[in-house]
């Protein structure tokens, strides 16, 4: 299958992320999300980004505007019906994306490809709540999407090659590097990152440096382009706690467990950049 249409479910920093790399590869696809002010925000949100790029001049005005073009956005799943390939990137949350799966499932034609972007969530499980499960796959962008090469492509216990071979070759369209990849909790590069995230918060903690220096330790030695409490930052502390306890109840191993700092500061509402403060103060 040659997908040319696509659907995206979720307007966020990740939907409209996928949503734009899609139309700067030449892609037709519509953004859904559940309110105007929400598709609008994130059509604001990609104009901006494109005119980053025609600033830096990697994009030409053209461009911009063809890229653009491509994209339209509802607040109706009738307007995705005759999608070939539908991402949903909905928030981290099983029961929001279960019920989203089942809109679908009743609305799409068999042949249509259902993917999720979530970042650690079992794709078996969800694929059992489509009816064929076998066109169910995990195609995990990293954030920001715009920028990060990488696409985890994560196969579910019914996932068909057939659907894998043509995810593989979509993510290839758009400009991206796919990886093959197993489901179990946080597939692969989640489940190498956020125990490492956990651990410089464990560090931190028990006041071993303090947050610049840990982030230094790791940036000067280990070649990091960012350091584990900023990234923490801006990931989201509470996006952070979500997957380490999906890890912690997945292996049923104390390795994974929260620090417990993280777990007070979610709770203070202190989630990073998003919310002004985390391990740093944003403005």
């Amino acid at each position: 299958m040659n997908v040319q249409r696509v659907a995206v479910i979720g307007a966020g920093t990740m939907g409209n992320g996928i949503a734009q790399v899609c139309a700067q590869a030449g892609v037709d696809v519509v953004m859904v999300d559940i309110s105007e002010e929400a598709v609008q925000r994130g059509l604001k949100t990609i104009s901006g980004s494109l005119d980053r790029l025609v600033k830096k001049e990697k994009l030409s005005e053209a461009d911009k505007d063809a890229a653009l073009g491509r994209i339209t956005t509802s607040t109706d799943y009738q307007a995705i019906k005759d999608a070939e390939l539908v991402i949903e990137a909905a928030t981290e949350n099983l029961g929001l994306k279960i019920k989203i799966l089942e809109q679908l499932d009743q609305l799409l034609p068999a042949e249509a490809i259902i993917a999720s972007n979530t970042s650690s969530i079992s794709i078996t499980e969800m694929a059992a709540k489509v009816s064929n499960a076998g066109r169910f796959i995990g195609m995990h962008f990293f954030n920001p999407v715009p920028v990060m090469a990488l696409v985890e492509l994560i196969r579910g216990l019914q996932t068909s090659d057939e659907t894998f071979e043509a995810a593989q070759a979509f993510v290839k369209t758009i400009g991206k590097t796919p990886i093959e990849v197993k489901n179990s909790p946080g597939f692969v590069v989640n489940r190498i990152l956020c125990p490492m995230i956990n651990e410089a918060i464990f560090a931190y903690q028990e006041g071993l440096a303090s947050a610049e220096d840990i982030d230094a330790g790791m940036r000067l030695g280990c070649n990091h382009p960012i350091g584990p409490l900023a990234l923490a930052d801006m990931v989201g502390l509470d996006t952070l706690l979500a997957v380490m306890e999906v890890f912690y109840e997945g292996f049923n191993d104390p390795k994974y467990r929260p620090a417990p700092l993280l777990k007070e500061m979610v709770a203070a509402g202190y989630l990073g950049r998003k919310s002004g403060r985390g391990f740093y103060v944003y403005e």
